[in-house]
C-alpha cells in the first residue's frame, strides 16, 4: 500500500511566532483530559507569567491549540497534559525548535533572526553519492586538545575557524559526519565548566542544536545561529555536512516528551505489555505508527530546510521499519544522503523482516548500510577486541574482504557462502555499502591492532593501519573513516568511550608531527580515489563488468580494474593487491611496462616509479597495500 507522504512539513506541530501573538499546538492521545500552557520569562527556574487552558482542535480529538496575544520573542514555554485526573508534568513538548537550558522549556524565538550573514547564498555542495569520503568526527574529541590550536574548543564554532576547516581540506574529505549534535540528556549545560563528556545518544529534543556545544547554552538563539554557521563555513569550503540521527530510543520514557505528551504511543511494546528494547537503551521507538513516522519525516525534512543538512546517519537503522525509511528517502531531496547501521542492538517487536535491517537494504533504495563484514574482515570479529582477522595474518577473511571491495553487490568473484555475516549480496548499487574499518563505536583502528597483535611496534602498526585505509578507500562501496585516524589516534585502549573523559577520546594533533608520514599517505591515497573513477564507478553494472578479482591467496587480495572501460579514467589496466601476512608475497600480471603508485608506506598517484615487468608477476611487500597500473 502506498504511504500518503505530507506534501511540507507539517505547520501544526510546530510554536508558530508572530510580533503580535504567537501560535502553540500539541499532540496528544485521544483520552487527553486538559492540557495547560504556561509562559515563563527565563529557559529555568521562576513562576509562570502566563497561564494559558489550551483549546481541543475541531479537526482532530488529538491536537490541542492556544493563541497567545503579544509579542512573546524570548519567552519560554511548557505544555503540561492531564490524564485520568492527574497533570504528567511539564515539557516542551515534542516539536520543540528552541529551547532554554538543559533543553527544559521551549523557547519563542524569530528563526529568521538566527541566520548568519549570507545564509540565504548558502548552498549544499554538489558531490554525487560515489564521489562522497566521510569523516566522523565528535565536536568536543576534534578540537579540544590545546594542541589543535583551534580556539572554540569543543563548540560547534571549531569548525569555522581556518586552522580546521584547512585540515579538512588537506586530507581531503567531502563530508563531515557529526555525532549527535541534537539537543541531548548526558551533559549539563548549567556546568561546562566541569568535565563532562558523553557521544550524545540520548535525545531530549531532537530538533534543536545541542547547548554544550554552543557558547551560551541559555540564550536559545545562540547555538541555532552558531550551528547554520558551522554549516556554512563547511559548505564554503565544498565539505558535505551528514547529521547523526537517533529516533530509534529517547534518553528515558517516563520523563521523555514523547511520554509526557502521548504516553506509550512512540514506543513499541511486547505481547506481555513490556516495552521492547531493540535499540539496547531500555525503550525502542514505533516508527511503524502514523504519528512516529511522521515527526521522523518532517524532523528530517526541517533539518534539511533550516538548517541545510546534508545528510543522516540513522542509528540503528534496524529498529526502524522498512516503509518509514523509504518515505524518509522519497520526502527528502535525492542529494541528501542517507546511511545508517543496518542492525538492531536486541529483538524489536516486530519481525526482521519489516525493519531497515542490512539484509533488507535492497528493499530501500537510495539507502545504505554500513559493512561490517569489511570492518570485521579486516580488524576482527566485533565481539572480541583480542581476535585478529587480515590485518593479523589470520585466513579465512578473504572473499568478505572482497565483498566490501565490491560494495556488497551481485559480483561472480566472490563466494558469498564463505562471508563472515552476508551469506548474499543486499546491495542493489555499490553506493548502497559504507565501507570502513573503524568508527566511534569500538575501538579505534590503532587499539585494535594492539589489543589484537601482542607486541605490536610503530612501524608494523603504520604498516597496517595504513594497508586497513587503503582497502576502505579503494572499496565501490561509500568510504568512511574516523577522525584523528590519520593522526595514529588512540583512546588508550577503552573500548566504548561514550563517557570516557577528554583524556581518552581527545585528538593528539602533535601526532601530526610525530607521524608525518600517516597523513601524507592517507591524504594521497584520497586524493587517488578522487581522481580516479575507477575507484568508485557508482554502477553495480560497471563494477561486475570492469573489476575481476585474481586468485586469492591467504590473507593476499587483489584485483584487477579495466580503467578503459572508465568514464573519465586515466589509467588504464590497474591492479591492486593487500597482503596481510608479514612475509613478501606475488600476484600475476601480464608483461609489460607499469607505475607503481602505492607501495609500502608511500601513496603518490601523480608521481611513482616505473616497473618493467618481464617474468609475468609482481612482489606485494610485507603487511601493504600494492596499487600500479599500465
Amino acid at each position: 500500500m502506498a504511504l500518503a507522504l505530507p506534501q511540507a512539513i507539517n505547520a501544526h506541530t510546530r510554536i508558530t511566532y508572530a510580533p503580535t501573538e504567537s501560535a502553540f499546538s500539541v499532540e496528544t492521545n485521544e483520552d487527553a483530559q486538559q492540557v495547560t500552557l504556561r509562559i515563563y520569562d527565563d529557559g529555568m527556574g521562576g513562576a509562570p507569567t502566563k497561564t494559558v487552558k489550551m483549546t481541543r482542535s475541531q479537526s482532530g480529538g488529538t491536537l490541542w491549540q492556544a493563541t497567545v496575544k503579544g509579542d512573546l520573542n524570548g519567552k519560554f514555554y511548557t505544555f503540561d497534559v492531564k490524564y485520568d485526573g492527574k497533570f504528567r508534568g511539564e515539557c516542551a513538548g515534542v516539536w520543540a525548535t528552541a529551547v532554554g537550558v538543559n533543553g527544559k522549556r521551549g523557547a519563542v524565538i524569530d528563526m529568521s533572526k538566527t541566520n548568519p550573514q549570507g545564509w540565504e547564498t548558502d548552498v549544499r555542495p554538489n558531490i554525487p553519492a560515489q564521489d562522497l569520503i566521510i569523516y566522523e568526527l565528535h565536536h568536543r574529541d576534534f578540537s579540544i586538545d590545546k594542541s589543535s590550536g583551534i580556539e572554540h574548543k569543543g563548540k560547534f564554532l571549531a569548525l569555522t575557524e581556518p586552522r580546521a576547516i584547512q585540515h579538512l581540506k588537506d586530507l581531503g574529505v567531502n563530508a563531515v559526519h557529526i555525532l549527535p549534535s541534537f539537543d541531548y540528556a548526558s551533559v549539563d549545560e548549567t556546568r561546562l565548566g566541569d568535565q563532562q563528556y558523553n557521544w550524545g545518544y540520548d535525545p531530549v529534543n531532537y530538533n534543536v542544536p545541542e547547548g554544550s556545544y554552543s557558547t551560551d547554552p541559555y540564550k536559545p538563539e545562540v547555538r541555532i545561529n552558531e550551528f547554520k554557521q558551522m554549516v556554512q563555513a563547511l559548505h564554503k569550503a565544498g565539505i558535505k555536512v551528514i547529521l547523526d540521527v537517533v529516533y530509534n530510543h529517547t534518553w528515558n520514557i517516563d520523563g521523555s516528551n514523547f511520554q509526557l505528551t502521548r504516553p506509550d504511543y512512540y514506543y513499541r511494546k511486547n505481547a506481555d505489555g513490556s516495552y521492547s528494547n531493540g535499540s539496547g537503551c531500555g525503550n525502542e521507538t514505533a516508527s511503524e505508527r502514523e504519528g512516529m513516522r511522521r515527526f521522523m519525516i518532517e524532523s528530517v525534512k526541517y533539518w534539511v530546510e533550516e538548517y541545510h543538512i546534508d545528510g543522516f546517519r540513522f542509528d540503528l537503522m534496524g529498529v526502524h521499519d522498512i516503509e518509514t525509511m523509504n518515505a524518509i528517502r522519497t520526502a527528502l531531496p535525492q542529494d541528501i544522503f542517507i546511511y545508517g547501521e543496518g542492525w538492531s542492538a536486541g529483538s524489536c517487536a516486530i519481525p526482521n523482516e519489516q525493519l531497515g535491517m542490512k539484509a533488507n537494504i535492497s528493499q530501500m533504495r537510495g539507502i545504505a548500510a554500513f559493512s561490517d563484514e569489511m570492518r570485521d574482515a579486516l580488524r576482527g570479529p566485533w565481539d572480541s577486541d583480542s581476535k585478529a582477522a587480515f590485518l593479523g595474518g589470520v585466513k579465512g577473511n578473504e572473499e568478505s574482504i572482497k565483498f566490501g571491495i565490491v560494495g556488497a553487490i551481485d559480483h561472480p568473484g566472490v563466494k558469498y557462502d564463505k562471508v563472515n555475516y552476508s551469506q548474499a549480496p543486499y546491495a542493489n548499487e555499490p553506493t548502497q555499502m559504507i565501507a570502513y574499518v573503524s568508527c566511534h563505536d569500538d575501538m579505534c583502528l590503532v587499539d585494535r591492532l594492539k589489543a589484537s597483535i601482542p607486541g605490536i611496534g610503530d612501524d608494523e602498526l603504520i604498516r597496517l593501519d595504513l594497508l586497513a585505509q587503503t582497502v576502505v578507500m579503494t572499496s565501490q562501496g561509500v568510504p568512511f573513516m574516523l577522525s584523528g585516524e590519520e593522526m595514529l589516534r588512540n583512546k588508550k585502549g577503552v573500548h566504548n568511550s561514550f563517557n570516557s573523559p577528554d583524556e581518552v577520546n581527545h585528538l593528539d594533533w602533535s601526532n601530526l608531527e610525530r607521524y608525518p608520514q600517516v597523513m601524507e599517505y592517507y591524504k594521497n591515497l584520497i586524493a587517488m580515489r578522487k581522481a580516479h573513477p575507477a575507484f568508485h564507478m557508482g554502477s553495480a553494472d560497471m563494477v561486475r563488468r570492469n573489476l575481476e578479482f585474481l586468485p586469492s591467496k591467504v590473507c593476499l587480495v587483489a584485483y584487477h580494474i579495466n580503467g578503459r572501460q572508465v568514464p573519465g579514467e586515466t589509467w588504464g589496466d590497474i591492479y591492486v593487491a593487500f597482503n596481510g601476512l608479514n612475509r613478501t608475497r606475488s600476484i600475476d600480471v601480464p608483461n609489460g611496462k607499469y607505475k607503481i603508485v602505492c607501495y609500502k608506506t608511500e601513496c603518490k598517484p601523480e608521481g611513482g616509479i616505473y616497473l618493467e615487468v618481464t617474468n609475468g608477476k609482481v612482489n606485494v611487500p610485507p603487511q601493504s597495500a600494492l596499487i600500479l597500473h599500465n
